[in-house]
């Protein structure tokens, strides 16, 4: 019998060679603790040195009735010893806790993939609640892939029946078991599990080890059961790293550290002002975790609060930073404009949901787009940026903490529902190695019988930051218009005129300090090039490396200063005979593009809730080299 120390040897690993990368999805009821099971299997797999990328997909619904479709919960990993850029297009492996599990991602399974299913919840009810008339584990209806079942709610009870747990409470225990057994099957080490489980139910231990016994059964279960080739445990090595210190980043952690970054590189305090929306919330969770670096977090009664509130702490010499997904964002719109006007420092987080009005609050999408770039009301342009994957939204945020403070402008920061909740490996940065950018706080008096001048401009137009209450420096601020330099109100047609294009202009301006756009693989003036923004990164990166690997002359370009893009963007964009825009919406970036540097872009749109898969970013390259249309 095995041990939890045990490793694959030389002769074992020949007998049957280890994959490049494994997909497995793990699928169950809302109340099965599918994304917890997932997110420890992710701690296990980033342990062993694999690199990864994840997919919780999770329902809406706070509840839905137990046992149906509408309630599946799903955690997908795609692990392995080589770059994983995307959580996966198939999965080779799925562990389906129930009828209903099975019936919602079967079809997901690469042919010939396995299926391994609890048998001891297909019950005639449960497999009527799913939608079925006969049992699929005995039908043949799953004949294309390899299945295994086994009763591992009976598996469970016995294995926790020790610890004189009621029923219920003992089925929970449910998602360790099939834990294990994820563990044995991918020859991961069990401790950190066990260590995290003690500190998990430190105030009930009881708990702790009747969890414990149900992860050393399920992984005890895999060493002993004889269930032939599908079932058998695979070994990947570690990937390639560069030498220094690793965790796994959510987007949501991610983006918190960064923020706090920002403002540390700035000199500043933050004031964090936030409203609950899914998949905006885990940020305001982690800030709130953070105050030790000079945080305030609110959570405020509504969005429209919450942004006012952080004007007004910017206004007071913080820097102001807000949150939301896109209908919150919507409502925030006309205090943005309120922060354009009177030209404060804010740095407003969209984390882009399915919509429009609720829509798809739990799913993923990047239909913001044309919100974050045109949506206010007036001529009151903001600076746009992206984040292509969880690690990047670090820089990213320090980014837009830079472009507020030096600009004196807010600034829109775009992740979305699958950068938030996806983690994936990152390697911790050396901060000596980021430029400061320290906020002066301007505080010099004006000569007597001379005027405070607040909308004063210097080279990059931006207007001094005065603190209220510095001596000798009184001054009001608000959104009607005003005249240039001493901000006293004003409506004359050729005053309007100068403070917009001066407003404008300085946006525009910052285009004078970001890096010239860069291809990330493939060559310029190629054939194709396949440009993106936001969490589209890694399958069109996938996608355009196994086109490279063919032979066709195709490229990827990936956008993270989406307003002004990069000032070589159009000598860029006009080397390419075609060009392909793969995005989550009907064709928001391709408008951009079109519009800004005359260009044919052509669109790939996905509005499914679910990130693109390569395979179908790689049919649209073929067609689009071969003169197809998308």
């Amino acid at each position: 019998m095995a041990t939890a120390s045990h490793r694959v040897t030389e002769t074992e690993a020949s007998a049957s060679p280890p994959q490049e990368a494994v997909v497995v999805r793990f699928a169950g009821d809302s109340g099965d603790g599918m994304q917890l099971t997932g997110g420890q299997f992710t701690l296990s797999t980033a342990l062993a040195g694999n690199d990864l990328a994840t997919f919780p997909d999770f329902p809406a619904e706070i509840r839905a009735p137990q046992g149906t479709t509408f309630g599946v919960s799903a955690f997908q990993i795609n692990f392995g010893s080589s770059a994983i850029d995307t959580a996966g297009d198939q999965p080779d492996v799925l562990i389906a806790m129930n009828p209903a599990a099975l019936k919602v991602n079967a079809k997901e399974v690469r042919e010939g993939g396995l299926i391994i299913a609890d048998e001891g919840e297909f019950t005639a009810r449960n497999l009527a609640k799913a939608g079925y008339d006969e049992n699929p584990l005995e039908d043949g209806s799953l004949a294309r892939w390899q299945v295994v079942h086994f009763d591992i709610s009976q598996l469970t009870l016995e294995a926790v029946k020790p610890f004189g747990l009621g029923n219920k409470e003992a089925l929970r225990c449910k998602n360790m078991w099939t834990l294990g057994l994820a563990l044995w099957m991918f020859d991961r080490d069990r401790a950190p599990i066990v260590e995290w489980l003690k500190k998990k139910f430190a105030k009930a231990p009881e708990l702790a080890e009747a969890n414990i016994a149900a992860l050393n059964a399920g992984h005890a279960y895999g060493e002993t059961a004889e269930m032939g080739a599908p079932f058998k445990q695979h070994h990947l090595a570690p990937a390639p790293a560069e030498p220094g210190l690793y965790r796994t980043v959510t987007g949501a952690e991610s983006l918190a550290l960064g923020l706090v970054a920002g403002c540390q590189l700035a000199g500043l305090n933050m004031f964090f002002g936030s409203y609950p929306i899914t998949p905006a919330s885990p940020l305001l969770h982690h800030l709130a975790r953070l105050k030790e670096f000079g945080i305030t977090t609110f959570q405020a009664e509504d969005e429209i609060a919450a942004v006012c509130a952080a004007i007004g702490a910017s206004y007071a010499g913080q820097l102001g930073i807000t949150s939301s997904s896109g209908p919150g964002v919507a409502l925030k719109m006309e205090a943005v404009g309120l922060a354009v006007m009177t030209e404060l420092p804010l740095v407003v987080v969209n984390s882009q949901r399915g919509g429009p009005s609720t829509g798809l609050p739990t799913k993923t999408e990047q239909s913001d787009l044309y919100q974050a770039v045109y949506g206010r009301n007036g001529d009151a342009q903001v600076p746009v940026i992206a984040a292509r994957s969880p690690s990047d939204a670090f820089d990213c945020a320090i980014e837009a903490c830079r472009i507020a403070t030096r600009y004196m402008t807010p600034v829109m920061l775009l992740t979305d529902g699958y950068i938030a909740n996806a983690a994936e490996p990152w390697r911790v940065p050396d901060m000596s190695q980021y430029q400061p950018f320290p906020v002066e706080f301007f505080d010099t008096p004006p000569a007597e019988g001379e005027g405070v001048m607040p909308y004063v401009r210097n080279a990059d137009l931006a207007r001094p930051w005065i603190r209220p209450g510095t001596r000798g420096l009184e001054h009001r601020i608000g959104g009607i218009e005003k005249a240039p330099g001493t901000g006293n109100i004003d409506y004359r047609p050729e005053v309007h005129q100068e403070m917009t294009n001066t407003r404008v202009g300085k946006v525009h301006g910052i285009a004078d300090s970001i890096l010239d756009q860069q291809v990330c693989i493939g060559r310029e003036g190629a054939e194709l090039a396949v440009v993106g923004w936001g969490s589209t990164f890694g399958p069109i990166h996938q996608a355009v490396r196994r086109a490279l690997a063919k032979g066709q002359d195709v490229a990827h370009v990936h956008v993270r200063h989406i307003w002004p893009m990069p000032k070589n963007m159009a000598v860029l964009l006009k080397g390419f005979k075609h060009i392909l825009v793969p995005e989550m919406n009907m064709g928001q970036l391709k408008t951009v593009l079109r519009d800004q540097f005359l260009v044919d872009a052509q669109s790939l749109t996905k509005v499914s809730g679910h990130p693109f898969r390569i395979a179908e970013i790689e049919a649209a390259i073929d067609a689009g080299l071969s003169g197809g249309r998308q």
